[in-house]
């Protein structure tokens, strides 16, 4: 306890907040949030509403347009804030990544929605899943950009990648956390970019608590349609042993797809730790005892004792050579009448009962059952049969209610970072993450996105499915490098765990560095004839690597648009008297992944460089793409790459050295090369 006491208030009673307070009390409904005369948040009362509330129905309120749907001060903002592109760019980080040039998976550095325009072009329509864990609004900080119009001079200043202009993230404060409009301002714009870059059979998972699931769910239900919405889960992850009124010993997960009707009609997972677990065990006792009493007794006695570890196959208590198994009562034919016929007790002789809307098997096919010894039959004939199920053969439901400790994330982190005894604040399970994707992530290459990533549990848990059982699953993370504060006592351990790493004490840090230690671990447990075996023996192997990107401002002048002071038609004479438009900081590799993407390719595609009439050329997408970025081209360089038969071709326009002619025979050779081609077969010749 503190040795100071607490200062007597002398203030006199706050008459008018007293009245409000009151007012709230009883009419919630009438408080609103609107913008003030300086462009700040205040609460304000809608009078009109009150008198309604009253019973007195002004002229005012009854000529008020009714209408469904959701509205909140800035939504307007951000509707335009959405259309607006990007300036921005990626910038490759070699030196902080894993297998560069090898990888597909990804990782941005940098404020998210600024990130997201700039994906539009190269992952719209290609992602399978996204799982976000954004900030839960409760009061306590979360970081937002204070001048929505300016998000990437905003973001830059606050990278310190530029000198500050007063430009700043801020945060949600405490006395701030009531209102909702600020937290809904930062999610709609994000959550509205984010639909567009999912697959049509595409699915968002979105962890949130009660302090926003209401708005969110409206949220969503504007954005994906509230026939996309699949359902909400309730997680049990804690236990409260300090209640007030209510033990809040849960949070959600709001789950919404792009198009329902183009999502698989029944979702089943294979994986499950319990299940192997049990297999292992099996096995094990399979392996050991010859005689089958002893094996069903030895299996019972593990059994028992685990029994409350074992959920969702908590019912798989019997055991036979062919291994652990449970009887199913999926014989029952669900919701309509069955097929009818008789089915002998081996013992009694007599038929057994039948379920009460008969079997849902035709006869012959009950009879290949019974053949394969897949019938379990009770004691008489007065038990209705069951179907003998092994445990190999489990598949998990997502069931809408479902428990795990939420103290797993910190173990998962502990074990990585043995180091720091608190390194995150409530990260999210691994356990969690591989349940959700293994519904909907493929082996053979679904990406997964999550653009709040936190602490990269999420590109973990990929790297531990694909571990798992030889998957080739991709992940894009992106993560703003928030500041950690070394006052903070919640983030103590991380501040001096990244100064002692010569890193920057932030949260991306962390979560590359997260991403590096679990590749070093999969990777020492992992032998090559291991991963051989993963991939039954074809010469393929895990991907153990990702790409980092930095958000930054673009390395061409004319693309940035921060000079607002030259019009469209200065910049064009610009370029024409070849006034030099790429900033003199760039190198080549940050030049061509800007290309790379704002032509719409991914930037994990492989690029190889070679020669051309002696002058290097990217070769992106076995050559779908050539890109050019020499001073100098040549008309044999032209000749050769419309000989080429690629795509798209991408020169600076300086190579040409203000030879005017030399660039209109470069676009006569290309119009040459179409003549009588469709469209779709064209090469696209363009200069930047």
């Amino acid at each position: 306890m503190s040795d100071i006491p607490k200062k007597f208030d002398l203030d006199t009673m706050n008459v008018p907040e007293r009245n409000r307070n009151n007012l709230r009390q009883h009419f919630p409904s009438v408080f609103t949030e609107t913008i003030g005369e300086n462009g700040e948040l205040v609460e304000s009362i809608d009078f009109e509403k009150l008198k309604s509330e009253l019973g007195i129905y002004s002229e005012l309120f009854e000529r008020r347009r009714e209408r469904y749907g959701m509205d909140w001060p800035g939504k307007k903002d951000c509707l335009k804030l959405i259309q607006e592109p990007s300036r921005a760019t990626l910038k490759p980080c070699r030196e902080e990544s894993v297998d560069f040039d090898e990888t597909e998976n990804l990782f941005i550095e940098g404020d998210n929605l600024e990130v997201l325009k700039l994906l539009q072009k190269s992952y719209y329509g290609k992602v399978k899943m996204i799982y976000i864990d954004p900030p839960y609004n409760t009061g306590k900080e979360f970081i937002y950009p204070d001048k929505y119009s300016e998000t990437l001079e905003t973001y830059l200043s606050y990278a310190g990648l530029i000198d500050d202009e007063g430009r700043k993230f801020s945060t949600n404060t405490p006395n701030e956390g009531r209102y909702h409009t600020k937290w809904l301002n930062m999610m709609y714009p994000r959550l509205y970019l984010a639909k567009n870059l999912l697959r049509d059979d595409g699915v968002i998972f979105i962890s949130i608590d009660d302090n926003e699931i209401t708005n969110l769910k409206k949220l969503c239900d504007e954005i994906f349609g509230e026939e996309n919405h699949l359902g909400t889960v309730v997680w049990k992850n804690a236990t409260d042993n300090n209640p007030t009124n209510i033990a809040i010993e849960h949070e959600y997960i709001h789950v919404f797809c792009k198009n329902r009707d183009a999502l698989e009609p029944l979702w089943k997972s294979h994986v499950s730790d319990v299940k192997h677990k049990i297999i292992e065990v099996g096995n094990e006792l399979t392996a050991r005892y010859e005689n089958i009493e002893e094996l069903r007794a030895a299996y019972h006695m593990w059994f028992k004792e685990n029994k409350p570890y074992l959920w969702p196959l908590d019912r798989y208590k019997f055991i036979d050579e062919g291994g652990v198994y449970t009887g199913s009562q999926s014989v029952h034919n669900p919701g309509k009448e069955g097929y009818r016929y008789d089915i002998i007790h081996p013992v009694t002789g007599k038929p057994c009962n039948e379920p009460l809307m008969g079997y849902r098997f035709p006869e012959e096919t009950m009879h290949d059952l019974l053949d394969k010894g897949k019938v379990l039959f009770g004691e008489n004939e007065s038990k209705i049969i069951e179907l003998k199920v092994y445990a190999s053969e489990f598949q998990d439901k997502l069931a809408s209610v479902f428990e795990l400790d939420g103290r797993l994330g910190a173990y998962d982190l502990r074990s990585l970072f043995p180091e720091c005894k608190k390194i995150f604040s409530n990260p999210k399970p691994i356990r969690l993450l591989v349940h959700l994707m293994s519904f909907l992530l493929e082996k053979d290459g679904d990406l997964i996105l999550d653009f709040f990533s936190g602490s990269s549990a999420t590109a973990h848990a990929v790297m531990e499915l694909n571990r798992g059982d030889g998957g080739c699953r991709k992940f894009i993370m992106i993560q703003l490098p928030e500041r950690i504060d070394a006052s903070d006592s919640r983030w103590k351990d991380a501040h001096d765990f990244c100064l002692s790493q010569g890193l920057l004490p932030n949260i991306a840090e962390i979560s590359k560095e997260r991403i590096r230690r679990v590749i070093k671990k999969i990777d020492e447990g992992l032998k090559e004839e291991d991963q051989k075996e993963l991939f039954d023996g074809e010469e393929k192997f895990l991907d153990l690597g990702f790409k980092v990107f930095h958000l930054d401002k673009s390395n061409f002048k004319t693309w940035d648009g921060s000079n607002t002071d030259v019009s469209e038609d200065e910049l064009s004479a610009q370029l024409e008297l070849h006034v030099e438009h790429i900033d003199p900081a760039s190198s080549h590799e940050d030049i061509l992944y800007e290309i790379l993407l704002k032509a719409g390719f991914m930037p994990t595609e492989k690029i190889k460089r070679k020669k051309m009439e002696g002058k290097s050329v990217y070769a992106v997408s076995d050559g779908a793409l050539l890109i050019c970025l020499e001073d100098e081209i040549t008309q044999e360089l032209i000749d050769a790459v419309a000989e080429a038969e690629s795509k798209q071709y991408i020169c600076l326009d300086r190579g040409f050295q203000g030879n005017d002619q030399l660039k209109a025979n470069a676009v006569q050779t290309f119009s040459r090369r179409n003549q009588g081609r469709d469209k779709a077969e064209q090469i696209v010749f363009r200069t930047v």
